[in-house]
C-alpha cells in the first residue's frame, strides 16, 4: 500500500491502490499482491445453498417431503430452483469444505454452480481449480 499525502488547502490525499471484484453478487475490494494480507469480508452465499441442499435431501430421503415439486410448492419457489440447488449434495467432499470454510476459488460462485457441472469428483476439481 502507498500512502502518499499532500496538502492542499485543507485536503490530505492517500492513494490505495486495489481491485474491485464481485463474488457471490457483492463487491470485494481486492489488495494488490504483495500488499499485507487482511481478513476478507464472509460471503455466506454457497455456504447457505450447500446446507440447503443437504437439508432438502435428508427431508426427501426421511419421507418428509415426496418429490422436489412438494418442496417446492412448501417453499414457494420454483422447482427448478430447488434441483440446482439440491445438485450441490453432488459436489467433491473438499469442495464442499472449502465452501463452508469460505477457501473456494473466487470462480466458483452460484452462478457457475447453477449450470450443469461434471459428476465426477476430480472433473469438478479441474473444472474449477480446487
Amino acid at each position: 500500500m502507498k500512502t502518499e499525502m499532500r496538502r492542499n488547502g485543507e485536503i490530505i490525499v492517500v492513494t490505495i491502490p486495489m481491485m474491485v471484484k464481485k463474488r457471490g453478487g457483492r463487491k470485494l475490494i481486492i489488495a494488490p499482491p504483495g500488499a499485507e494480507e487482511t481478513t476478507r469480508p464472509r460471503d455466506d452465499t454457497l455456504a447457505k445453498l450447500v446446507a440447503k441442499a443437504h437439508r432438502w435431501l435428508r427431508q426427501l430421503e426421511s419421507g418428509q417431503f415426496a418429490s422436489m415439486r412438494a418442496i417446492a410448492e412448501q417453499e414457494k419457489i420454483d422447482e427448478s430452483y430447488v434441483a440446482k440447488v439440491l445438485r450441490l449434495t453432488l459436489l467433491a467432499p473438499d469442495i464442499i469444505e472449502a465452501i463452508l470454510n469460505d477457501r473456494h476459488p473466487d470462480v466458483l460462485t452460484w452462478r457457475e454452480l447453477a449450470k450443469p457441472f461434471p459428476m465426477e469428483w476430480e472433473k469438478q476439481r479441474e473444472q474449477w481449480g480446487v
